[in-house]
């Protein structure tokens, strides 16, 4: 009896493992291709080979690209080498990428950067906000930018029990923002369970020097997040659901969902196109290649814009996709006066003139 007994407990339990596989697949959307939709004008980024997974474009085109992202278990073609902060100006007629300095006292060596947000205070002070996983821990950096010396000058970082697993940030005051919390825990190994489990225990968080708070929960894995024109909504990209989360802000800084735009692809960073408030998405059509990379079928990459997303029908096109032959990964798509940026998690970098 005993030995039926705990036979039957092992096929239950190699059923629910079968079915928790099957349903990872299926968020990674394992099986799925893409038709190459290509633009005309453009050519990769100089300077850019292991990733530029998010970017941030400032008002007179100083476009800001957080390169090098590691991860654990995560390709990367430049393992040894530390990320950095690079800036293109748009508005030159052929314009490069270059890295800015960072100052004195800042540990260079093990920076780590992810998701970027740009502030620009009243007296036009220019804040740069780095998600930053130095030894794969997780803080938030917060710079100034000087333009004259193209340098960063590093003022304050930010650890908190609330910032766990931090992925993307967008910057609402010189020493405030929301970030998403892609898990909630910090450990590689309870993150892999808590994925595989769909437990949908991420989060987002609003941290300001005199309060750090949860405002958005429930999410499977909370990815990009951005704020509308008007400043009275915030957009989260929840990747492994394939939605995008309209949320409205209040006074208090806390958060309601408004509604839940569903799409067929992984969403990762959201950027708004200052001329229109349309949302850009850099998107991955296949996870499962993304995380197991093979150089003979690479991870594709898939740009959307998102028109009148407050609607009851918002418009979605397909911007650019392409089966990883010119771009592997694409996690970021930035747009300034017919320009756009698009990036990519571990690979290169793409300008395009519209």
């Amino acid at each position: 009896m005993g030995r039926l007994v705990a036979l039957s407990l092992l096929g239950i339990a190699l059923a629910l493992l079968g079915e928790r596989l099957l349903a990872l697949r299926n968020r990674l959307k394992a099986s799925r291709e893409v038709e190459s939709v290509d633009l005309p004008n453009c050519h990769l980024i100089k300077g850019i080979e292991a990733g530029a997974d998010d970017i941030d474009i400032l008002p007179n085109g100083l476009a800001f690209f957080s390169v090098g992202l590691k991860c654990p278990g995560l390709h990367s073609f430049s393992p040894d080498k530390p990320g950095g902060i690079l800036m293109m100006d748009l508005k030159e007629e052929n314009p490069r990428a270059l890295e800015l300095r960072i100052s004195r006292g800042f540990n260079l060596a093990s920076f780590n950067p992810h998701g970027i947000s740009t502030f620009i205070d009243h007296d036009d002070t220019v804040y740069l906000f780095v998600v930053n996983h130095p030894e794969f821990k997780n803080t938030v950096e917060i710079f100034k930018f000087e333009e004259e010396e193209n340098s960063l000058l590093h003022l304050k970082t930010i650890k908190h029990e609330l910032l766990p697993s931090v992925n993307d940030i967008i910057a609402v005051g010189p020493a405030h923002f929301y970030a998403t919390n892609d898990h909630y825990f910090s450990d590689p190994f309870l993150k892999y369970l808590e994925t595989y489990f769909n437990l949908h225990w991420a989060n987002v968080v609003y941290y300001s020097p005199n309060e750090v708070k949860v405002v958005a929960e429930g999410f499977d894995a909370a990815n990009g997040i951005n704020i509308s024109p008007d400043k009275k909504y915030i957009y989260v990209a929840d990747i492994l659901a394939h939605e995008i989360h309209v949320l409205e802000k209040h006074p208090n800084m806390n958060l309601t969902q408004l509604k839940v735009l569903k799409l067929d692809t992984l969403v990762d960073n959201l950027s708004i196109d200052p001329s229109s408030g349309d949302i850009l998405v850099g998107c991955h059509p296949n996870g499962q290649k993304l995380f197991i990379y093979d150089p003979n079928n690479p991870p594709s990459s898939e740009v959307l814009r998102i028109q009148n997303i407050l609607s009851e029908k918002p418009t979605v096109t397909t911007v650019y996709a392409n089966n990883g032959s010119v771009l592997q990964g694409s996690s970021v798509a930035s747009v300034y006066d017919r320009k756009l940026l698009i990036g990519t998690l571990y690979h290169r970098a793409l300008y395009c003139e519209l």
